[in-house]
């Protein structure tokens, strides 16, 4: 308890410091965009096309040597996978090539005489090209509807403006997870997909929050407090809530990390870097926005009234 009220009763300005902040994370999506023109994005088969062969090698056995085989066929940008129990199953990801078919039937061969293995012991996805681009259509249309059913959604909640404030502050969630996907060169795929959509129901969650928040303040201090004041209490006063919300899931989503199979780090990493940036973003980017949107036209209307 000494330790909730420590930081309910604490005082910090995140208004004033507001664009403090917003710099911090367009140097960040600044740097992932600067990444992205000159070295693309690292898009998995999902969204490119290419094919996902399973194994099921059912003993003990070296990625290398797959590597291996697979650059004696010239692929060399193919990704690896130990899965299963006891890590004795592979899942190869390589993209699509000319001559796939024949490349694919060599592969296979190879891999049948190195570990014994029957046909059966083999499952094999292709995703074509067109494919891979009507998921990416369906990918950024499923992001972009569910950003139109909050606006709504807070829209009519609260006002307009905290709908516009909080789509902000998912759009920079998206960002964040983007570049630094781009910066560390994790693949792009279904799985980053769903982390993203994941992150931005966690993350309007903590804005809602806050601005429910702001609404009571500004019931029951009205124009006794500023804007500017009103954000600040109601930040600082959900801040413990925020806070303990983020450690607990963190903490559960680096032990996935951790611990977890490949299949699990490819989503739990993007999901841990879109847990920061929604926490930041519902500590200093959604409120204080809404401020300085509101008080922008404050000014406006001023001017103009002169």
């Amino acid at each position: 308890m000494a330790y909730e009220r420590g930081i309910t009763e604490m005082n910090i300005d995140f208004v004033r410091k507001y664009k403090i902040f917003v710099a911090i994370s367009l140097v960040t999506i600044i740097a992932g965009l600067l990444v992205t023109i000159f070295q693309g994005l690292n898009l998995g088969i999902d969204f490119k096309g290419g094919t996902t062969i399973y194994i099921n090698i059912g003993k003990t056995y070296s990625p290398d040597d797959i590597r291996s085989i697979l650059s004696s066929e010239g692929i060399t940008d193919a990704t690896v996978m130990q899965v299963g129990d006891n890590k004795q199953d592979a899942i190869i990801r390589m993209r699509h090539m000319e001559n796939q078919d024949e490349i694919q039937e060599r592969l296979i061969a190879q891999l049948k005489e190195k570990y014994g293995l029957t046909e059966e012991k083999f499952s094999i996805d292709t995703v074509g090209p067109t494919i891979g681009k009507d998921l990416t259509r369906n990918a950024i249309m499923a992001t972009v509807i569910s950003w139109v059913g909050i606006l709504i959604y807070v829209g009519i909640r609260f006002e307009f403006k905290s709908g516009v404030a909080a789509i902000v502050a998912l759009v920079h969630d998206v960002l964040i997870m983007v570049s630094v996907a781009a910066l560390l060169r994790t693949q792009i795929n279904s799985t980053f997909v769903a982390a993203v959509l994941t992150i931005i129901g966690y993350s309007i969650n903590d804005t809602i929050v806050i601005f429910d928040r702001v609404r009571e303040n500004q019931k029951k201090f009205g124009s006794k407090l500023s804007r500017a004041e009103i954000v600040n209490r109601s930040i600082n006063e959900s801040l413990t809530r925020t806070i303990n919300t983020f450690l607990t899931t963190f903490f559960t989503v680096t032990t996935l990390y951790v611990f977890g199979v490949e299949s699990i780090k490819e989503f739990s990493l993007p999901i841990l870097v879109g847990l920061i940036a929604g926490t930041y973003s519902t500590i200093f980017i959604a409120g204080p926005l809404w401020v300085e949107w509101n008080e922008s036209a404050d000014r406006r209307k001023l001017a103009a009234a002169k």
